[in-house]
């Protein structure tokens, strides 16, 4: 299998957040382990989201979902490390697009992991993929439709 190669352009982040890497993160190997980063990952997502006033299920039963989400590792994480996640967008088509990662250590600079995270809007009522919503793109007006 080929080996993913994950680079975004810088104007694409458009927030940071912290998070903390807790004793119950670290696996066998002593480092941050894989699931561990996931949950990292989507408290991120969760955090960009809100950050910007997207709630991710309306009042009108449409949300976001994750379509999928691919990850490289470039340096291991460690118990009470703090990570920075620089969060953006990229990739917009009529219903979705990317959520970009790129999370690193402050303390001294290390380049510990990229990130994509695909999501489309979904109409929970309709159990269908729902159009992305205007107020949703403005709020992003820098990024490439597809």
């Amino acid at each position: 299998m080929a080996r993913l190669t994950l680079e975004f352009p810088e104007d694409q982040f458009h927030y940071s957040t912290t998070l903390t890497v807790r004793v119950t993160d670290i696996n066998a190997a002593n480092h941050l382990g894989n699931d561990s980063m996931i949950s990292m990952i989507s408290e991120a997502r969760a955090r960009f989201l809100w950050e910007f006033g997207i709630r991710e299920r309306q009042a009108d039963d449409v949300g976001i979902i994750v379509t999928d989400l691919a990850t490289t590792y470039k340096s291991e994480a460690y118990a009470r490390d703090q990570l920075l996640f620089d969060v953006g967008v990229m990739d917009f088509n009529a219903y979705g697009g990317d959520i970009i990662f790129r999370i690193s250590r402050p303390r001294d600079g290390m380049l510990i992991a990229m990130a994509k995270s695909g999501f489309v809007f979904f109409n929970y009522t309709a159990k269908r993929v729902a159009p992305m919503p205007e107020e949703f793109r403005a709020k992003f007006p820098k990024v490439n439709f597809l």
